[in-house]
């Protein structure tokens, strides 16, 4: 289940709550009962290392890359820093 992350508009609390995606957002605030808003958050999702992201969409080692004569030197995994 994923964690969605609310802030009081009142109060200015912030909490965590693990809520089914078919869950209805909170709407008042467990402490004063203020009006709650939902905040986007980033991920701490991220791909590092090898695998199919790196290998899968890279230009390394392609057909076009070796006939246009380079040296492939500049090929590296896509940065995951979003």
């Amino acid at each position: 289940m994923p964690i969605y992350e609310y802030e009081c508009q009142k109060c200015k609390k912030a909490v965590e709550v693990m809520q089914s995606m078919s869950d209805k957002p909170l709407t008042s605030c467990p402490d004063c009962s203020g009006e709650m808003k939902k905040l986007v958050s980033s991920s701490s999702f991220q791909l590092k290392g090898g695998g199919w992201y790196a290998d899968g969409y890279s230009n390394c080692g392609s057909a076009s890359a070796s006939s246009s004569g380079s040296s492939g030197g500049g090929c590296s995994a896509p940065s995951g820093g979003g």
